[in-house]
């Protein structure tokens, strides 16, 4: 006598799960995997409009990802090389900086005073708004002409005209000093969302943690350190991997590749120079992960 299939809680719960991502696996499928290997396969061939319509192909094998090196040039007529060296330098810069600088942020907005709600409002209104709104709010406010970002913001607004006139400071000072806060902006409107990630961890500590280490003769300095920062480390490394991500996704390499694509009508260099793009960056996130998924481990045990 044959038995009858039954399902079980457990097979239930896994086709449930399976449901619930299958949303995913298709967007994932339809519009990654298949961009991608169409990336790929477009890489290795020269492409022109066929004489009955569609795309042409051209077998070229490496010879993209040789010219992409040897004889083509950015818009700005410099190598790509150069490019990937300069992207590569400015990550090693701002990703510290901008980890450092939300979690700074994180925890002032989490401490308790009085017009929290306030100083958080002010914060995160360039989420809230969009930062080309506050950009241009901020345009007005110090008199500068520059309005597509907020870098050279402060540089060229009336406030660093007067320090260049009236100060007496010299001009290699000033420079540098001006910098340094053109590049605050930049700071603060590329650390919003990692902000928020930071808070949602720094909520979610227990108390009685704090309430031990405070007991046992903790100073502040040794609760950050010794709770404050085994706790969120997890948070940390999904915070750097995202802002890797970020960065890269509104880097020059990205405006290049629109424009060998659609501009120059280069599609397969386009397409040569998305590949060593995307390996790139995987280059850099699986350093980020060997780094810091050690101190992870570190601080898990």
């Amino acid at each position: 006598m044959n038995k009858k299939f039954r399902v079980t809680r457990d097979m239930r719960r896994q086709l449930y799960g399976l449901l619930f991502l299958s949303p995913f696996f298709i967007g994932f499928i339809m519009f990654f995997l298949i961009p991608i290997a169409k990336t790929v396969f477009y890489s290795f061939h020269s492409i022109s409009v066929g004489k009955t319509g569609g795309m042409s192909y051209s077998w070229t094998g490496v010879d993209n990802y040789i010219n992409l090196f040897t004889t083509e040039v950015t818009t700005d007529a410099g190598t790509m090389l150069q490019l990937f060296t300069n992207q590569n330098v400015d990550m090693l810069i701002s990703v510290p900086l901008i980890t450092v600088f939300s979690l700074f942020m994180a925890l002032l907005a989490n401490r308790k005073f009085k017009g929290r709600a306030l100083v958080r409002m002010i914060f995160f209104l360039p989420i809230v708004l969009g930062l080309s709104l506050v950009t241009d709010m901020l345009t007005m406010t110090t008199g500068s002409e520059f309005t597509e970002t907020g870098s050279s913001l402060f540089s060229e607004s009336i406030v660093s005209v007067l320090l260049f006139k009236y100060t007496g400071v010299p001009k290699s000072v000033l420079v540098t000093i001006i910098g340094y806060v053109d590049n605050i902006f930049d700071l603060i409107s590329q650390a919003g969302v990692q902000t928020l990630i930071y808070i949602t961890a720094l909520q979610s500590i227990s108390p009685s943690l704090y309430e031990v280490a405070k007991i046992e003769g903790a100073t502040a300095y040794e609760t950050f350190w010794k709770v404050t920062i085994p706790t969120i480390m997890h948070i940390i490394l999904f915070v750097v991997i995202y802002t890797v991500v970020e960065l890269f996704i509104d880097s020059q390499i990205a405006e290049e590749v629109y424009s060998f694509a659609f501009e120059q009508n280069k599609i397969g260099i386009g397409s040569a120079l998305s590949v060593v793009y995307i390996f790139n960056v995987l280059l850099v996130l699986l350093l980020c992960l060997l780094i810091l998924g050690k101190v992870v481990k570190k601080y898990e045990r």
